[in-house]
This record gives C-alpha cells, structure tokens and sequence, in this order.
C-alpha cells in the first residue's frame, strides 16, 4: 500500500520500464544502494524513539531485508530497556525470526511463546537465551517476546509500549484487533506487492467498512489513523538486475527500488546443452541464463486446470537444468535452490509426480504454490502461468500478488512456463472490478500487470516456442 504523500495522480500512470520514478522525498536516490538502505533503516530506528503516533509502517519489495530491520529494530529496543512483543504469522516465520535474533543478539533473553504441545525446532532450542512457554507468564519480564498473531490473540497481560508486527501485509484486520490491545504502539513490517491474507468467505457485507475484517492489518491501520510514519525500504538484495525493473513497474508502480546489485554480481553459467540437441528447454535455458527471464511458450489450446503438458515441461526443464550443471557466481546450485510454482496444489502435485518419474536427483526441488513460496528465495525459479490454457481470466487467477510472488522468488533467473494465447485471454476479459464508495482504489491493477509481464517476455531475448 501507498501512503497518501507519496502516490501520484494515478491518470499519470506509471514509468517506461526501467525507469525509476521519483522516490518520495528520497535525497540519496543517486547515493550507492548500501548507503541508501543504511539511511532507510536509520530513519525508521530514529523514528522508534521520536513517533508521537500509534505505530510506523514500513514497505519493503521483495528480498528487501525485512527480517533484518526487524532484529535491527528489537536490538536498538532492548539496548534501550524497551521491551517488545513481536508477532508473526506462522510458526515457521517465528521460529526463523527467534534464529535470527538470537544469532545476532546471542546476549539477548528471548522468550518464544507458543501453542500447547508445540515442539520448538532445533534452530530455536541451540540457543541457550531462548525459552518457550505455552503462557506468557515465565516470559512477561523478558525484554523480547515473540509468537504468532494468533497465540497472542489469546493472551490477557499488561500491555507492551512496542510491538513489532513482521509480514503485516499476511495479517488480516481481525487478527489484529485481537491484539492490538497488547500494545501502545507498533512497528509493521511488509511486503504490499505479496498475496492478500486469504479469504474463503465472500466479503460484500463488510465492503466499504474501514474495519473490513478481510483487508489486511495494514490497510485498516492506515485508514484509522492517516497521520501514521510510513517508510519504504529502497534496494532487493535478492532480486538481480535483469529482474527489478520488471517486478518493480509491474507490481511496485509508486514504491520505487532498485535492485543491490549490478549484472556482473550474479552470473549463471550452464555445461553446454548436449552436441547436436535442439531443445526449446535448453534454448529457453541458455536465454534465462543469459538475460534473466525465460519463456517457453507451448502451443495455444484451452486445457483443464492440470495441464499435463506444461507439467512435463517444467519437469523436464528442471531436469536439464540440473543435468548442465548449473553455477551460481562459480557456487553450484543444488536441487534444493531450485523452485517451481503454481497456482494450484494439483497443478504442484501433477510436477511433482513427474520430477518423482525422472530420477532421484530432482528430489530435492521445491514445488508449491505461490501462497506456500512466498517469503523464500531460490537461486533459479521455474513458474506454472496462472492463466496458460484458460478461458477465463477470474479474479483468482489476475490476483496481482500471486504473479508478484511467483516472479520475484529468485536470485539469478527465473523460467515461466505457459500455453500461447494470454494475451488474447486478457482482451477478451478487461477488468471490470466494480468501484464501490469508501472503498480506496487498490493498486497495481491484476489485468496491467499481466500485460506489462507478458510485453516483457514477448521479447525475442526471452521467448522460446515449445513444441
């Protein structure tokens, strides 16, 4: 989400791709990317001790170092004799959170708070400052607490003056109301390209409402208290820059970044493809590695959801990709730094079942969804398009965060897979998201985005026709 100050008319549109528009008050825009993000966190740390309202949201693009400004932001609390609750939405992210911590902080007594029966991992339990509890109680007096939003729904204690809320953008406006009680004021942290916390009920009744207990934290924050700090964290370490400027245009267009590093920081070499083969998988490799983006482009033909081809095909190419050998800055990429994703869990399970036929070397590739990938990183990403083979382009399908997700996972390339005749299924389905009063237009638009994403991939540097 934007804040009011800093969106410019929307009639304006977006930059050409690859051009940073401006950056909101930045004046280190043309400063090194490390000494802009140093600036960004200092300004959030300095806004911890000077903020006058109920809390700081601060934006972050993918692989941005959130998770750093959050140990940053607790240590700059506890040295300061600032105890601090902190909230996560999974065990998985508070137990990595709680790693983290303890890791840069070893000094630090941390409490990790958690469901009864719940069994602590051993990246938690190695660090001897660490203790968990199913109540809050043996942990009250600790200067760092830490769980998941709804294990601290379910806590009655005097409030904290500061909580820090990690992946705000994943928590859904209720879950903060049953915290927010805890609290005097907070610190969110989040990605707003990702995935909206998810929905499984329709949502009319509450729309229009600034308490819609189906919009995320953020959004409901914001719209109670507008005079709210909002920061934005410049440079993606993660993303490499043959991949920044698209994932910014197309899902960032009024959060402005630039990527951490410059080409020669992140190369990608293959073994050459086999003497004498000509195989639109290797092509569509060779080009990935080359310039970032790959796209093989299968045959049109309207499909089932489980299209059995395009499994083969991202089965196959991660197989090829393994076979040559792949190289990372000189470093060799496991299977496990390999990633494909999917709309759907039978469009992962059907790749799976394939990378399963192919050989043990595959075991160790992650296949999931875009809702179970997101937050992690892989040095090469493989991508089932959401919309190949359809005939509708449904709000599910046009969701910009889950294209956001599936595109910005990767380190050095990332290969998307799709059936010819999107763009066509786009024409034929404009967007006609109805416009509701008090409701604040959301932006990116799903429909733009996909069409941004796909005149990138069009390009002949890119696109391989599949057989």
């Amino acid at each position: 989400m934007s804040f009011p100050a800093e969106v410019p008319p929307v009639a304006d549109g977006p930059p050409p791709l690859g051009e940073v528009p401006p950056s909101g008050g930045d004046d280190l825009a043309d400063a090194p990317p490390g000494v802009r993000a140093d600036a960004a966190v200092a300004r959030v740390l300095a806004d911890l001790d000077t903020t006058t309202e109920r809390g700081i949201v601060v934006d972050s693009p993918p692989g941005a170092g959130k998770s750093t400004l959050v140990v940053r932001a607790t240590g700059h609390l506890a040295e300061q004799g600032r105890p601090v609750m902190i909230a996560a939405q999974t065990n998985e992210q508070v137990d990595d959170l709680v790693d983290r911590l303890a890791g840069t902080h070893p000094e630090l007594a941390i409490g990790r708070l958690h469901a009864a029966g719940h069994v602590l991992p051993p990246r938690v339990t190695r660090h001897p400052r660490v203790t968990g509890a199913a109540r809050i109680d043996p942990l009250r007096e600790l200067p760092v607490v830490v769980g998941t939003a709804a294990k601290w729904a379910h806590v009655d204690t005097t409030p904290w003056d500061w909580a820090i809320v990690d992946e705000a953008y994943q928590m859904r406006s209720d879950a903060l109301l049953r915290t927010a009680r805890l609290f005097e004021r907070a610190l969110f942290v989040g990605d707003p390209g990702q995935l909206d916390p998810f929905a499984t009920v329709e949502t009319d009744r509450w729309t229009g409402l600034s308490w819609n207990p189906m919009s995320n934290a953020v959004d409901v924050v914001l719209a109670h208290n507008p005079g709210m700090h909002g920061r934005r964290l410049p440079v993606s370490w993660r993303l490499p820059e043959t991949a920044a400027p698209l994932v910014r245009d197309a899902f960032y267009p009024f959060q402005p970044f630039v990527p951490g590093t410059v080409a020669a920081d992140r190369v990608l070499t293959l073994d050459p493809a086999p003497s004498g083969a000509d195989d639109p998988r290797d092509t569509v490799l060779d080009r990935a590695a080359a310039g970032g983006w790959g796209y093989l482009e299968l045959p049109a033909r309207p499909t089932l959801r489980t299209d059995g081809q395009l499994a083969d095909a991202l089965a196959g190419t991660a197989d090829r990709l393994l076979r040559r050998a792949p190289l990372a800055n000189g470093e060799p990429i496991g299977a496990d730094r390999v990633a494909i994703g999917t709309a759907h869990n039978d469009q992962a399970a059907a790749v799976r079942d394939r990378l399963a036929a192919l050989g043990p070397h595959l075991a160790g590739v992650t296949v999931d969804t875009a809702n179970k990938l997101q937050g992690r990183e892989f040095d090469v990403t493989l991508v089932w398009h959401p919309l190949s083979g359809r005939t509708d382009a449904s709000a599910f399908h046009l969701e910009t965060g889950r294209l956001c997700v599936l595109l910005s996972r990767h380190r050095h390339a990332c290969v998307i897979v799709a059936r010819a005749g999107i763009r066509e299924l786009l024409d034929r389905h404009p967007t006609t998201r109805p416009v509701h009063l008090d409701v604040p237009p959301k932006f990116p638009d799903g429909w733009r985005a996909h069409q941004l994403v796909l005149d990138h991939l069009d390009r002949p540097a890119h696109r391989v026709p599949g057989g």
